[in-house]
C-alpha cells in the first residue's frame, strides 16, 4: 500500500496495568512493527468518536467482568456516537477473559457484534490472561487483521474516477487523500456505483459528515 495504514485501538479497562493494557500495548507494538501508524484511546460512553473516521482499521478490545463486556465500550456503542462513527469501518475485535474460548465466543463477542451489524469484521480473538504474554498469539492476531484488510481492499471493485472527481480529491490536503478516497469508494461499492463523480463525492462525504 502506497500510503501508511492507520489503525486505532479503542479499549475499556478498569485497571491501568492489567491484562488488557498489556494486550493493547503488545498489539500496538506489533502493528507498528508492520509499518502501521497506531493510536489508542480509552473508551468513555459519552465521548465524541468522530475521530475514528480518519482511521483505516478500528480495533475494539475490552475485558469481561461478571459475564458482561466492560461497560464503557458497550455504552459507547449502545448509547454514545461510536456506532454511528464506525459506519462502513473495517474492524477487529478482541476480548480478555478467563472463560473457555468457545464459551466466550458464544456469550461475550455477540455483545459487541450485535451493535456492529453491517461492518466488515476482519478478525476476532479471545485472549486468556496467559495468552497475552505469548508473542505468537499476539502476532497471529495482528497478521490476521492485516491480511484480511488487504484481502478486503483487493476484492473491492475497481472504481473509475472522473477527471472532475480526481481534481476535487487533489484539491484536498494531501494527508486526507487516502481517507477520503477510501470513504468515497466504500460508499460507492455499498450503493452499487462503479464510477466516482464529483456529485457522488459530495454525497458520500455528507453522509459521513466530512
Amino acid at each position: 500500500m502506497s500510503e501508511t495504514l492507520k489503525a486505532v485501538i479503542l479499549y475499556d479497562s478498569l485497571s491501568k496495568i492489567g491484562s488488557t493494557e498489556t494486550a493493547i500495548n503488545a498489539i500496538g507494538t506489533k502493528l507498528a512493527e508492520e509499518g502501521v501508524y497506531v493510536e489508542k484511546a480509552k473508551c468513555r460512553a459519552n465521548a465524541d468518536y468522530s475521530f475514528v473516521r480518519d482511521f483505516d482499521i478500528v480495533l475494539l478490545g475490552a475485558p469481561v467482568y461478571y459475564f458482561v463486556v466492560a461497560s464503557q465500550l458497550l455504552g459507547a456503542l449502545v448509547s454514545g456516537n461510536l456506532k454511528k462513527n464506525l459506519k462502513r469501518k473495517k474492524l477487529a475485535l478482541f476480548l480478555i477473559c478467563g472463560s473457555p474460548e468457545t464459551m466466550a465466543a458464544v456469550l461475550y463477542l455477540p455483545q459487541l457484534k450485535l451493535n456492529l451489524i453491517g461492518n466488515r469484521i476482519l478478525s476476532e480473538k479471545i485472549f486468556s490472561p496467559a495468552m497475552i504474554s505469548s508473542e505468537d498469539a499476539i502476532e497471529d492476531f495482528v497478521f490476521d487483521v492485516l491480511e484480511e484488510y488487504r484481502n478486503a481492499m483487493k476484492s473491492r471493485i475497481k472504481m473509475q474516477w472522473t477527471d472532475e472527481a480526481l481534481e476535487m480529491l487533489q484539491g484536498l490536503p494531501p494527508f486526507m487523500h487516502g481517507g477520503i478516497r477510501g470513504l468515497v469508494e466504500d460508499y460507492a461499492e455499498e450503493h452499487g456505483y462503479k464510477t466516482i463523480t464529483a456529485e457522488l463525492m459530495d454525497i458520500a462525504r455528507s453522509d459521513q459528515g466530512k
